[in-house]
């Protein structure tokens, strides 16, 4: 299952609020979630129209939830650290990847060379 957090609309059309959700991403927009981590309301006072629940947020990152480029953009206000960590994460992965790339294509040329000659 992969999960998502994402915004869930709530309220009319022309008020709208949002609830921050961890929800699996073949659920609708505005489906059935797993969890509740948080709220925005965009109509409310400047820095104090949102809240979340930063460490609830953490924990289902590390657990490999993705997150929204809109539920991002509101936790680096909030809690930079964690988008900082959540880059620091895709560098390393993408770094791993490329070392195992380099590993895996190293040893398969002279094999195929070798393979090549017995013919």
């Amino acid at each position: 299952m992969a999960l998502i957090i994402r915004m869930r609309q709530q309220g009319a059309n022309s008020r709208q609020r949002f609830r921050v959700v961890l929800t699996d991403v073949r659920y609708p927009r505005d489906g059935k979630y797993i969890e509740k981590l948080g709220w925005y309301n965009p109509f409310g006072p400047e820095g104090t129209n949102y809240q979340l629940d930063v460490p609830r947020i953490q924990y289902w990152i590390d657990q490999g939830a993705q997150v929204s480029d809109r539920v991002k953009s509101l936790v680096k206000r909030l809690a930079p650290e964690v988008v900082k960590q959540m880059g620091a994460k895709k560098v390393a992965k993408m770094e791993k990847a490329r070392v195992q790339r380099k590993k895996e294509k190293a040893p398969a040329k002279p094999a195929k060379k070798a393979a090549a000659k017995k013919k």
